[in-house]
């Protein structure tokens, strides 16, 4: 197929078919004032394919995409993806001050988990490493692995290479700027790649919350799951806290994000400070 001028606007109808395929596909629900935001990112998907109409673009997803690979860039198109180094930076202050020293005072084992359940392009597993590797004592031997998951496969492309302009990382702080990036030259002047000792502590890998199930055979002292519940509606919401929270060892922790919270979403985890929120101390977690 070869590339169409502007395809035509897209009709109640077809908005009310692609929301429903959004909503099935992600979970995200979409209400009627996202719908320029749904034409606008589908739009150039009609144009690469050449397809006059939005309706011409859902029957190709049904019919012609035998491979899958038009339904990823789909899924790729309609998700939001903003994020940054050390975003919502109480979060990553309550980890250093107040968790993490918890943690080693604690004694017991030093092997910990995270995951970072929408790590966009990176940003945010990397930033748990770097406040991990500052938080904990140094001389001390700990075993750290950081899960990075996301259901847009462009981003987590970029995620690994680590590669990152400069105004990405102006508000980091001067002594983890220094320890934990490296500036780029030649064809990476203007850029800076995150160190290999942060790098290797995270695995990103493709998953959607919304699938039956989870390859995830662990349990998780934290878990990052921030701007991801305002845009489900709350019977999804509620199943996924559920989920996240069998993910969660006894006194884990989970992160949600500035504008979210777990009122009336029948959890009975115990709420830390207004976005953070412990497991129940007398359950026991299982992987799901």
């Amino acid at each position: 197929m070869t590339p169409t001028a502007t395809p035509s606007s897209m009709t109640d109808r077809e908005f009310s078919v692609l929301r429903d395929l959004v909503q099935r596909a992600t979970g995200i629900a979409l209400g009627p004032h996202k719908r320029s935001l749904l034409e606008a990112r589908l739009t150039r998907r009609l144009r690469a394919l050449g397809l006059p109409t939005f309706s011409a673009y859902h029957a190709y997803l049904h019919e012609l995409d035998v491979s899958g690979e038009e339904r990823t860039r789909f899924v790729n198109a309609v998700t939001t993806n903003e994020t940054a180094f050390f975003r919502e930076p109480a979060h990553f202050a309550h980890l250093f001050s107040t968790w993490l020293p918890a943690r080693q005072a604690a004694g017991g084992n030093r092997r910990l988990r995270a995951w970072s359940a929408a790590c966009s392009t990176g940003e945010e597993p990397y930033s748990i490493a770097m406040t991990l590797l500052d938080g904990l004592a140094q001389g001390e031997q700990w075993d750290l692995r950081i899960l990075a998951t996301d259901i847009d496969t462009d981003v987590l492309g970029r995620a690994r290479r680590a590669v990152y302009p400069l105004e990405a990382v102006a508000r980091v702080p001067q002594n983890r700027l220094r320890r934990f990036f490296l500036r780029g030259v030649g064809p990476l002047q203007g850029s800076v790649r995150v160190h290999a000792d942060v790098r290797d502590l995270v695995v990103f890998r493709r998953l959607n919350l919304q699938d039956a199930t989870w390859p995830i055979r662990a349990s998780f002292d934290l878990i990052f799951c921030r701007n991801v519940l305002m845009y489900f509606d709350r019977p999804t919401q509620a199943h996924l806290v559920a989920r996240l929270e069998r993910m969660l060892a006894p006194h884990g922790l989970l992160v949600l994000g500035h504008a979210e919270n777990l009122l009336g979403l029948g959890t009975d985890m115990q709420r830390v400070t207004s976005t953070i929120y412990r497991h129940p101390e007398d359950a026991c977690s299982q992987p799901s």
